[in-house]
């Protein structure tokens, strides 16, 4: 298998349920990046919260963030290159503000969201950066939003459905999220491709969600983790391990790192 480059997503594929990298998953990185391989982190997560773990791994690649709506430079954290949605607010507003949703809306200048939780105050944690804004999103004064993400609790595609017109819309089995138009991770990949001058069949890709089924069909081989729902495995060329029991690592170490032969008989 030819593979030059890989973009791994993080949560539920590169990390364990406790936001850790497992020793076998940070080895078998270390293994591709040994062989010459371009390794890339592709995540839904702001810059914040990924930059941690690309400095533990000790990449030197830029990082997908926020599904593709924005790219950042590997060394200064700048943003490179971004995709910034535009909705009807008055509108997104009505649907979802008197509604006993959460809202997060993640701009260029950081995040604005109607009330915190448990995910929001461990990126805090990780980040080391607070919302810039908690409360009624409608006196927010906000700009340049690279994703929307609304929290109802369960599936929602009636209601998602309703922004098709304006946005890129993912749904997950605890609501939706909203980007720009043709936005997704495959849409930064490309551009990434081009600046290294990669081709996409030289390309794996690994995740798990929603959000990774554009990549994992466009690239030369997507891998489905076991703990993907069975849309996402369909979208793949191979499906490997759980996340808990460290897949990422159980694909690369039979596909893509090299075997050693000196002992070969």
């Amino acid at each position: 298998m030819n593979v030059r480059a890989i973009f791994i997503d993080m949560d539920g594929t590169l990390l364990k349920a406790s936001n850790c990298i497992s020793r076998r998953n940070m080895q078998a990185i270390y293994g591709l990046i040994n062989q010459g391989v371009q390794v890339f982190l592709a995540t839904g997560r702001h810059y914040e919260v990924t930059a941690p773990y690309h400095k533990e791994i000790g990449l030197r690649t830029p990082m997908i963030c926020l599904n593709g709506a924005a790219i950042h430079d590997e060394e200064t954290g700048l943003i490179t290159e971004m995709k910034t949605v535009r909705l009807n607010e008055e509108r997104f507003h009505y649907l979802t503000a008197e509604s006993p949703y959460n809202v997060m809306i993640h701009t260029a200048n950081g995040l604005y969201c109607k009330e915190t939780n448990e995910e929001i105050d461990y990126w805090t944690k990780v980040g080391q950066i607070p919302p810039r804004y908690i409360g009624d999103l409608r006196q927010a004064n906000y700009q340049d939003v690279l994703k929307y993400s609304v929290r109802t609790g369960e599936p929602s595609p009636q209601i998602s459905a309703l922004f098709k017109k304006e946005a890129e819309v993912v749904d997950w089995n605890d609501g939706f999220e909203l980007l720009a138009p043709n936005v997704s991770k495959w849409s930064a990949i490309k551009s990434l491709l081009t600046e290294f001058r990669i081709r996409p069949d030289e390309v794996a890709a690994i995740g798990d969600g929603p959000n990774d089924i554009e990549m994992l069909r466009h690239v030369g081989t997507g891998v489905a983790m076991g703990n993907a729902s069975e849309q996402v495995k369909a979208a793949a060329d191979f499906v490997t391990g759980h996340h808990e029991n460290d897949g990422l690592a159980e694909f690369i170490e039979r596909y893509l790192l090299q075997p050693y032969k000196s002992n070969a008989i």
